[in-house]
């Protein structure tokens, strides 16, 4: 199963935007010509309904001769009354607080990170064997943490780059991941 994460979206610096539908931004179409190279072929294209995201799953599935499955549980994380703001304007307390327990919290009114863990657990379940996966960093840390036995600190600590082929296979029964 591979992953990636949808090319860089059309924000300023610094905007919280999970659930926000937002267009690439400009110059795109060159981390999507990347990305197509940089991806074996897939024998099924599943991907997060985002415009960001099904813009790179469209070029795929072209590429391939594939459909789009889209997959709602693929969403990014929901920052809910905190989408569409900067988060340098956020109130700090607020953000120290939610960021000392992701895990359970969800003050903002979105979704917290075990909300996210379990409809891409869900979404994991259903997928097709030779998927390609376009979807956002926080399903993809949680897959990590699913498919991989990893620890919610040690997602975190990994980088998920834009428009890069993450491939998580499965060797001899255990779960692997390289970019």
């Amino acid at each position: 199963m591979i992953f990636l994460r949808h090319p860089p979206p059309d924000a300023p610096p610094g905007l919280c935007y999970g659930r926000l539908d937002l267009d690439l931004a400009p110059g795109a179409e060159a981390e999507i010509a990347a990305a197509l190279d940089a991806t074996p072929r897939a024998r099924h294209v599943v991907s997060s309904p985002a415009r960001r995201a099904r813009i790179l799953a469209e070029a795929l599935a072209a590429r391939d001769g594939l459909e789009v499955r889209f997959d709602e549980r693929l969403w990014e994380y929901g920052f809910g009354a905190w989408e569409g703001r900067l988060w340098s304007e956020l109130p700090r307390e607020d953000t120290e607080r939610w960021m000392q327990d992701m895990w359970t919290r969800r003050d903002h009114g979105g979704d917290s990170f075990e909300q996210l863990h379990a409809r891409v657990e869900a979404a994991l379940r259903d997928m097709p064997d030779g998927a390609v996966v376009v979807c956002h960093a926080g399903p993809i840390r949680a897959a990590q943490m699913i498919l991989l036995g990893l620890s919610f600190e040690q997602v975190f600590a990994r980088k998920v780059p834009f428009a890069a082929p993450i491939d998580l296979r499965k060797e001899a029964a255990r779960w692997r991941a390289s970019l």
